[in-house]
């Protein structure tokens, strides 16, 4: 015998095999019983829950000769032998994924104009009738509402959203329930016994909970693992069959997490990656786990878990040991790598810090030896330096705040950036001596805080230098520099001018520039665009002067040309930038080891 998959060899034949919709085929027969019937169903739900299985049965039992007294077809007569053995001119299905244009609708509305030969109605199933172009729509509005008294209409689709507000309107709709996990477990009970198969309860729970809510995905996957395991379905085969996450290793997780052991986790993390798991998977999974941890913290939510009572039993465990506090912000880093997986260049890694940071929610803010908390804020080691000794780092520090700028492209013009005082910093920073937190009181900041401020500056300046600033520049200052002095002296500035609102957007345009040296000391810059272009040379007066005083160097020039196509580059995102910037300057990476800084 020809062997036919178990989504077709058990596909319902009445509406008493059909599982979990017991309400709507309850509704159907009633209809069928008292012949009162609508013109048009519309079929709506997710795939695999019997959308097509029930039109299909509710056609047959319309034009049933002899139906039972509970509304099902007799299977005898000859119409329902004309329906099974698939020659029954009474049923038209319509495939709308590939035949949605307006020629396909009028040809079915031309079979509409034929009355039944045999039977009492003629029936027309169209599947997935979203697909429809909205033409075809508007050529079955009006056959849809008058049919002839002999045709009936059953609209499948899995998007209700995407169909017209009018075709909705002239339909009786029927919402199908995704398939619990015990209502496809006891089916699969059923197909294994009947194939004689031995199974696993914890095994068809496994393919019932990866089917996701449709029949049709569980019979594929069960048919999937009966073939692997060779008619012995075991959880062990099955998880191996499907490249599945043991669930152990999730309350494992947990446990390593709530403890704080961070490589621990690491070591399960490497075993699941060599067992072949994906990582995306694993954080995926990790989060589902989360939320069923959540929904076992409290009684009326536990209806909720789509789990064994086995593991529902579990799972109530480990919610008694969890604090709420710590779900929550589990779900909301695993949510942020679900969120940033596919455009990491790094997989592994980003995966790794996410299970660390997971594993730190309940870590105290700083160890007992001493050693900070590997976070995402400045750590405690500010009350070990004077406010004396913090100016040279804080000029890096704000440029580090102004990173999360930099992916704003708009080109702003009007106001011309320049700054009233900045700190100077070094081109190195020596150790910083450790002074008891209790001689000295930290000054609270934040690292946006940092730097300097061209607030003061108003729309309507002028782009002509200060008598100060004129000074300092002819000031016969002849300090040499290079060309990560340079680079380091303008991003600083681009940092202060992206303090006051209205400069944003151009600091941000600047900011993805990188001044050279051509011939010491004129320095050039390699604009990407005219706009910004002429923006620049309105202001060149006021960037000399700049560079010129935190250069100490009178004699600098600055030109502009605009690149070749060779030459421009792609603009960097913030994480990209901030590594760029500290293998450049040294100067730079050295303040983010000693204060800890890190982009957020």
């Amino acid at each position: 015998m020809e062997y036919q998959v178990s989504a077709r060899k058990y596909r319902p034949a009445s509406f008493a095999s059909v599982v979990g919709q017991e309400a709507l085929t309850t509704t159907l027969k009633n209809a069928v019983k008292s012949g009162k019937l609508a013109h048009a169903f519309l079929f709506c739900g997710p795939r695999g829950v019997g959308k097509t299985t029930c039109a299909r049965i509710f056609a047959k039992t319309i034009n049933c000769e002899n139906p039972s007294a509970d509304g099902d077809a007799c299977g005898e007569c000859e119409s329902c032998r004309a329906f099974a053995e698939q020659r029954s001119y009474n049923v038209f299905e319509l495939d709308a994924a590939s035949n949605n244009s307006v020629e396909n609708i009028k040809q079915l509305m031309e079979q509409t104009r034929i009355p039944p030969q045999i039977g009492k109605y003629k029936v027309f199933i169209i599947d997935e009738v979203h697909m429809l172009s909205t033409q075809a729509f508007n050529a079955f509005l009006k056959t849809l509402e008058e049919p002839p008294s002999y045709v009936i209409f059953i609209l499948a689709t899995t998007e209700k959203n995407k169909l017209l507000p009018t075709i909705l309107s002239r339909c009786q709709i029927y919402d199908f329930d995704r398939m619990t996990v015990p209502n496809t477990v006891k089916h699969l009970k059923m197909i294994a016994e009947r194939e004689g198969y031995t199974y696993e309860e914890e095994a068809l729970e496994v393919i019932a909970e990866k089917a996701d809510g449709g029949m049709r995905d569980a019979l594929s996957i069960f048919d999937q693992a009966a073939s692997f395991c060779q008619g012995d379905i075991t959880l062990e085969k099955v998880i191996k069959d499907l490249n599945l996450l043991d669930i152990d290793d999730y309350f494992q997780l947990v446990d390593l997490s709530l403890q704080n052991k961070c490589a621990e986790a690491m070591v399960l993390l490497n075993r699941m990656l060599a067992d072949g798991m994906d990582g995306g998977n694993i954080i995926s999974g990790f989060a589902e786990h989360i939320r069923n941890v959540m929904m076992a913290k409290d009684a009326q939510t536990i209806p909720l878990l789509e789990a064994s009572k086995r593991y529902a039993q579990r799972y109530q465990e480990q919610a008694q040991k969890c604090p709420a506090t710590f779900l929550y912000k589990a779900l909301q880093i695993l949510t942020r790598c679900d969120l940033n997986y596919r455009m990491s260049s790094n997989k592994r890694l980003l995966v790794e810090i996410t299970l660390i940071e997971v594993a730190q929610i309940t870590q105290p803010a700083d160890t007992g030896d001493g050693a900070p908390r590997l976070g995402r804020r400045l750590k405690s080691l500010f009350s070990k330096i004077t406010p004396k000794q913090l100016e040279p780092a804080v000029q890096v520090a704000g440029a580090v705040s102004s990173l999360q700028n930099t992916q704003q492209t708009v080109l702003q013009g009007g106001g011309v950036p320049m700054s009233a005082q900045s700190e100077k910093v070094e081109k190195s920073v020596q150790p910083v001596p450790e002074i008891p937190a209790a001689a000295i009181t930290a000054p609270k900041m934040r690292i946006s805080a940092l730097g300097g401020t061209f607030g003061s500056l108003k729309k309507k300046d002028t782009v002509q230098v200060s008598a100060a600033e004129e000074e300092l520049v002819s000031n016969g200052a002849v300090k040499a520099f290079d060309n990560e002095q340079l680079g380091f002296q303008w991003m600083a500035m681009c940092n202060r001018m992206a303090q006051n609102r209205k400069l944003i957007g151009l600091a941000t345009s600047m900011r993805n520039l990188e001044p050279r040296i051509t011939e010491y000391p004129n320095v050039e810059i390699v604009v990407t665009n005219s706009i910004l272009l002429d923006q620049l040379k309105e202001i060149n007066s006021r960037i000399r002067a700049t560079l010129a005083k935190e250069l100490s160097n009178s004699e600098i020039q600055v030109s502009y040309r605009l690149a070749e196509n060779t030459e421009i580059k792609r603009v960097l995102t913030p994480p990209e930038l901030f590594e760029k910037l500290k293998n450049q300057y040294s100067v730079f990476n050295h303040l983010v080891k000693e204060l800890e800084l890190e982009l957020m």
